[in-house]
């Protein structure tokens, strides 16, 4: 994957609040792990003020951290944490393209790097959540250690493009809250629940974006130029890695379907390449599964 070093990177969505403290975090119960606590909300989209019933404000100003001094392609090669502010970049310049030619507008989300414990519109969230996104706030949240946990915990091969995918991710769900989608959600558990068609969505959504990544838009050069096949399976892989099936098998050795939340490492798989092959969002009906 590599990125223009020309391009000018936006950093006015951008807020850096690590170190700054957050707070206690969600007030998980039961004495779990890490990584359950982490694997329960993964990618979920989902309100992490549901898990644990609190409701604090989020802190809405700017963050005061290095992501916000990150000003072109070319500052990647001095501070690799650049490259978070040029995904971001990509995936809405890339939604905000799409709205508009379907005739709507495209309102940014902002994206909150954090250590920790973080406070949201959603509630007070800490590390082990994974990252989320929080439809109030129209936030998406992420503690970059995570990529360490995905690959450590979870033995995920990593790489830019598969983080790029986790984050593209989070954005299919603002694009599901913006158009409504959210609100198709009844069932909460389960292979056929609307949850699992929440999350199907979100990485078809994400192969959306990567089917265009590399191509300009409103006249701008791209912030990525090249993704590879390498790249991709390192996508593919990270997809399959927070598939329910496999973390059941890797956590406790036996899959129960009923509990599903996010779908089988298959079907993420499966609707990322949909998205990334088609291009289009109109072929990511998840709900409707054909």
């Amino acid at each position: 994957m590599r990125f223009n070093r020309r391009a000018r990177l936006d950093t006015s969505s951008i807020r850096d609040r690590r170190g700054m403290g957050g707070g206690r975090g969600v007030a998980v119960g039961g004495g779990l792990g890490g990584l359950v606590l982490l694997v329960v909300a993964l990618l979920t989209g989902v309100d992490p003020g549901d898990l644990a019933g609190v409701a604090q404000q989020p802190g809405s100003g700017p963050g005061g951290g290095q992501l916000e001094q990150c000003r072109t392609g070319e500052d990647i090669e001095r501070n690799a944490e650049c490259r978070f502010v040029a995904m971001e970049n990509s995936i809405q310049d890339f939604w905000d393209a799409t709205f508009a030619q379907a005739g709507a507008r495209y309102s940014e989300a902002t994206f909150t790097t954090f250590d920790g414990g973080v406070q949201t519109g959603c509630g007070s969230a800490s590390s082990q959540v994974g990252p989320f996104y929080c439809p109030p706030d129209r936030g998406v949240y992420l503690d970059l250690d995570f990529f360490d946990t995905l690959r450590t915990q979870l033995g995920a091969k990593g790489g830019d493009f598969a983080e790029a995918y986790v984050i593209a991710h989070e954005y299919g769900h603002h694009v599901q809250n913006l158009t409504g989608q959210m609100d198709r959600v009844r069932s909460r558990q389960g292979a056929n629940s609307d949850a699992v068609a929440l999350e199907l969505q979100a990485d078809c959504y994400a192969g959306v974006w990567a089917h265009s990544a590399t191509q300009p838009r409103n006249g701008a050069e791209p912030v990525i130029t090249e993704i590879t096949q390498e790249d991709i399976t390192e996508a593919i892989d990270a997809a399959e890695t927070v598939g329910d099936d496999y973390i059941q098998e890797r956590m406790r050795g036996t899959v129960t379907p009923e509990t599903w939340t996010h779908g089988s490492s298959e079907q993420r798989r499966t609707w990322f390449q949909r998205g990334m092959r088609s291009g289009d969002p109109g072929d990511c009906d998840t709900f409707s599964r054909n």
